[in-house]
């Protein structure tokens, strides 16, 4: 937040519940918070220095308490705090937080399909291509080979999958653009890295976190990045790195750290 000074925040991941939010804090550095969570898992927030209206969580649809128990409750995502949506500024706003999946042909991958499924089902029963909209988040899937650092190697698993992919296309062809890539097509960015075997400083990602926008946005978009900064640092930091997108005229400049970073890269591959 210091760093970029972003006039709105989607968050992803808070595990917090409701009752356990910092909204003091946010309030003292100038944002309105909305929150959805359940306590040890998943959490989806909206941060915003403007007035927030018209909050929508889990799609509308009624939360139950899972019906089934296990070590990080991602069996159904339907019943759990991984969406929430609001109104900013006459912007309609969609912070979402995919399911991982786990392992093709599992019940977590179905589970997946279906949360990213009714994600789209939403979107044409209660949204419209013509107005403002973002839809950001951890999808939790590459839109393509070029998201991910070698396709052959992740081949075989999740976020690189056909069904993945095709239920993300789904939703570009509802209307949405990805953000990013209208300012930054070239490959070898990323916004996750494992914490396992240097992976971050090898540079072995994907491109997980996407901002989409519909088409009265698209014109709008004059800037974005991958803050790979932020992935870095103590205590130990997210797996992900946050996207920035500015619209109408730039935002705060910072330095996200991929020029030094692909200098070192090559050199180490030479």
């Amino acid at each position: 937040m210091e760093r970029a000074a972003p006039d709105v925040l989607l968050m992803q991941e808070t595990k917090l519940a409701d009752d356990r939010i910092p909204d003091l804090a946010f309030r003292m550095a100038g944002y309105e918070l909305a929150h959805h969570g359940e306590g040890r898992w998943n959490g989806v927030a909206i941060a915003s220095r403007k007035p927030i209206t018209d909050v929508v969580t889990n799609f509308g649809d009624s939360v139950s308490p899972s019906s089934v128990k296990t070590d990080d409750g991602d069996f159904e995502p339907l019943r759990q705090a991984r969406m929430i949506s609001a109104v900013c500024e006459g912007i309609r706003l969609v912070s979402g937080y995919a399911p991982n999946g786990r392992q093709l042909g599992t019940p977590f991958y179905q589970g997946k399909l279906d949360w990213l499924g009714r994600l789209h089902e939403w979107l044409q029963e209660s949204c419209s291509p013509d107005e403002p909209l973002v839809l950001a988040g951890d999808l939790n899937v590459t839109p393509n080979d070029d998201d991910v650092w070698d396709a052959r190697a992740a081949h075989g698993g999740t976020h690189v999958s056909a069904p993945e992919r095709e239920a993300l296309a789904r939703l570009r062809d509802w209307g949405l653009t990805d953000a990013y890539r209208l300012v930054e097509p070239a490959a070898g960015r990323y916004t996750w890295w494992d914490y396992r075997a240097g992976m971050f400083q090898k540079n072995m990602g994907m491109r997980l976190d996407l901002i989409y926008v519909t088409r009265p946005l698209v014109d709008r978009v004059v800037w974005a990045e991958i803050d790979r900064e932020a992935r870095k640092g103590k205590p130990t930091p997210s797996d992900h790195a946050p996207v920035v997108v500015d619209l109408d005229e730039p935002g705060l400049a910072f330095d996200a750290g991929w020029e030094a970073a692909m200098k070192r890269i090559a050199q180490r591959r030479r």
